[in-house]
């Protein structure tokens, strides 16, 4: 019982060192919704969103439907490098290079 008195007491200290609860500091009350609803041009469009009228339903349609069934298609390639596996498995060190070898 002494040991949870004690305990109880020393965690009451804990809220001076806090940093969201010191005065004095910054407190993010709200900070993310401030922020975005600075950078969105009409609030309205947090609630409903805005249709793209370039977007095809058909086509997300059928990706979904390939995703779905696991018969999804290969990306088509790109002028980035190509990756392979290296090293021989588990976690990755700073030893075990990357991409072509490290060549």
């Amino acid at each position: 019982m002494r040991h949870a008195i004690l305990l109880l007491v020393l965690l009451g200290g804990c809220e001076a060192i806090d940093p969201y609860t010191r005065a004095g500091n910054w407190r993010p009350l709200h900070a993310n919704e401030a922020n975005l609803r600075v950078h969105v041009a009409d609030p309205a469009m947090l609630d409903r969103g805005i249709d793209d009228p370039r977007s095809d339903g058909q086509v997300a349609a059928a990706a979904v439907h390939r995703h779905r069934n696991d018969r999804l298609r290969a990306l088509p390639a790109s002028g980035v490098a190509r990756l392979q596996a290296s090293g021989q498995g588990g976690a990755a060190g700073a030893a075990t290079g990357g991409g072509d070898g490290g060549r």
